[in-house]
């Protein structure tokens, strides 16, 4: 590890936490005319997208602690190279909430700390077979529960919808192409752990 290294994972987390993500591609825009939402309509979907910018917040940490703790370059570029799309997601869903006119989770520092935490001890124990399988892992989970949002999203919120679809075509690109580098595939007790960690984030991020 290297002192530019440890810069360079310090810059990303003082940009993602607490500086205005710039996406490098415009925000997906709605085939479907935006309707009227209630206030009802529009917390639920604020509630919704505050989850999905947690989930960016996350997915910036852990593929920067990844990353630092990779020793293949062209893996660490291929690392880098998905995060910058999910600093998309991270504009994207920002940029949402602002409209919604509602706010990110209070709890970014406490969650950008754990997913970074996970994924330097992924890539630093396990090696970057076993870090490409956490980007599997992370990756279907994160589908699903992109799944679930356009599920229970307002009908009336084609802006959320348009983004969400979007972000979820990135993250199976992202499966993919761990998959492709010689991910390997985690134990059942480990997806589990992630399962539940993803729970406690899900059910706090909506209130807090």
């Amino acid at each position: 590890m290297t002192l530019n290294a440890l810069i360079l994972a310090a810059d990303s987390a003082l940009r993602t936490l607490w500086a205005e993500p710039r996406a490098s591609r415009p925000t997906p825009t709605a085939t479907t005319p935006e309707g009227v939402l209630s206030d009802a309509e529009r917390r639920e979907a604020a509630a919704l997208m505050r989850v999905n910018h947690v989930g960016e917040v996350c997915a910036q940490a852990l593929y920067t602690g990844q990353a630092l703790a990779c020793t293949n370059p062209a893996l660490r570029a291929q690392l880098a190279q998905a995060s910058r799309e999910e600093t998309d997601h991270l504009a994207w869903t920002q940029q949402r909430l602002n409209e919604l006119k509602d706010r990110p989770s209070l709890l970014n520092p406490l969650w950008y700390a754990g997913a970074f935490a996970i994924g330097y001890a992924a890539g630093k124990l396990g090696g970057d077979r076993v870090s490409l399988g956490f980007v599997v892992e992370t990756e279907r989970q994160v589908e699903a529960h992109l799944q679930s949002h356009m599920d229970r999203l307002p009908a009336a919120d084609a802006a959320s919808r348009a983004i969400v679809a979007q972000m979820k075509t990135d993250e199976i690109a992202h499966a993919h192409m761990a998959q492709q580098a010689g991910a390997v595939e985690l134990p059942a007790p480990v997806k589990g752990l992630m399962k539940v960690a993803a729970k406690v984030m899900t059910t706090v991020a909506p209130r807090v």
